[in-house]
């Protein structure tokens, strides 16, 4: 008796992981090890260059193939890969080659890792440059971070990036959110099935018991990749804001502020008479978060959950962020540190904490309490295999109840199938120079 042959997942990368930088490559590297411990095989593409902090898949036994955009090419590897699951990570990849996908292998569930809904991330960010026009010298932002469901989803709706992102949601066989927040928001305000969501946040091994003390521990801490857009708008409010005011209660205090792919305009900010350094990638994150007192993670805008606020707890480091910084990450637990609404909240937050051995002890306390109920990779991993085969094995049913997938699929398919023939076409009869 010949025995099953195993799963075959491809990935389809927007970049190639990059966990020590990003949130979304650590995701993606949990929900990896989450394949690999069933035994499935994987294959990760990408039509990316090679960032210089790629994690060594390789080493992990998965294959790397690169692959292009808007290339006949990838028909031909995708049919002889004939892999039971395509997951694309990020809604673009689903654009993209998704209807590729569904010619040549009409049968392997395809899975979107969202990572976050960028549409809600940029309404948000529109929302905060209007604000700032209007009110430039207000500090409270508690109307900006209040908003109701309905009006998130008004600001949402009329962009087409959100019509974009939400039609990949539906044309997709099971989507990976890992915001609660997000999963709400999708099925209350745009009515997408809830079959087709799958609650995957972020992911940790196991939860420290042990953590550096108080008495030996120093400074603020903030981390994030320079790329992304609130990471960047975080580091100005501290810099013009925050930070001064928590320097006027604590002279001596120093913030250290690490980022991959750190720009010049950074850089300039770096003012160590100020307390405010700038000092670019961490080789290993967790080690200065453990060697920190306070995490300061102020973000006007965003969506999705935190890695950098996952990490502060998995070290047993207290933060100070907003209401976007701990979205969908606590329920209804008490929060890990402090959650504010302006500079001048945030500011006293983390003094007292900085200055406050007990509350700083609460506050680790609740860190760990929340990466245990809610964080923990062995509950995660498998419910994400299960769903998986779950989709699997009733795949013909899934899709017939998602008509609106459907539908989807059979007009944008055919209008991107023929825009990509269209630029292949286009760019194969170009003349060579000389």
């Amino acid at each position: 008796m010949s025995l099953p042959c195993p799963t075959h997942v491809l990935i389809i990368g927007y970049v190639w992981p990059e966990p020590r930088s990003s949130a979304a490559g650590g995701h993606m590297m949990q929900i990896i090890e989450s394949f690999l411990q069933e035994g499935w095989h994987i294959t990760f593409s990408s039509p990316a260059g090679i960032g210089e902090h790629k994690a060594d898949l390789a080493a992990l036994g998965i294959a790397e193939v690169n692959i292009e955009l808007n290339n006949s090419s990838f028909d031909a590897f995708i049919s002889d890969l004939a892999p039971d699951i395509v997951l694309f990570d990020r809604f673009m990849m689903e654009e993209q080659f998704g209807w590729r996908v569904e010619k040549h292998c009409p049968n392997a569930l395809r899975v979107l890792e969202t990572s976050d809904l960028q549409s809600l991330r940029d309404a948000r960010h529109l929302q905060l440059k209007a604000h700032l026009k209007d009110h430039p010298e207000q500090d409270d932002f508690s109307r900006l971070f209040a908003p109701s469901p309905v009006q998130t989803f008004e600001h949402m709706a009329d962009a087409d990036l959100a019509q974009r992102e939400i039609a990949a949601i539906y044309r997709s066989d099971l989507n990976l959110m890992i915001s609660e927040y997000e999963i709400d928001l999708l099925i209350e305000q745009f009515h997408v099935p809830a079959a087709l969501l799958h609650w995957c946040p972020l992911m940790v091994d196991k939860v420290p018991t042990e953590f550096v003390p108080f008495e030996q521990r120093q400074h603020f801490l903030s981390i994030g990749n320079f790329r992304h857009a609130p990471n960047w708008d975080a580091v100005l409010w501290m810099k013009t804001q925050v930070w001064p005011l928590i320097r006027q209660e604590l002279p001596d205090a120093q913030l250290h502020i690490y980022g991959a792919y750190t720009p010049p305009k950074a850089t300039a900010l770096h003012n160590p008479k100020q307390g405010f350094h700038v000092l670019n990638w961490a080789e290993d994150a967790l080690a200065v978060m453990s060697s920190a007192r306070i995490c300061l993670a102020p973000l006007r805008f965003g969506a999705g959950i935190k890695g950098k606020i996952a990490d502060a707890m998995l070290c047993g480091t207290p933060n100070v962020t907003t209401p976007v910084g701990a979205e969908g990450m606590h329920g209804d637990m008490p929060w890990a540190g402090a959650i504010e609404q302006s500079a001048s909240a945030i500011a006293a937050a983390a003094v007292e904490l900085y200055q406050n051995p007990q509350a700083w002890q609460n506050a680790q306390q609740n860190g760990q309490a929340l990466l245990q109920a809610r964080y923990l990779q062995s509950d995660h991993g498998p419910a994400l295999v299960q769903r998986i085969n779950a989709c699997r094995a009733g795949l013909e049913q899934h899709r017939r109840n998602n008509f609106t997938g459907a539908m989807l699929r059979h007009h944008q398919h055919k209008s991107t199938q023929y825009m990509s023939q269209w630029i292949e076409a286009k760019n194969s009869a170009r003349p060579l120079t000389s």
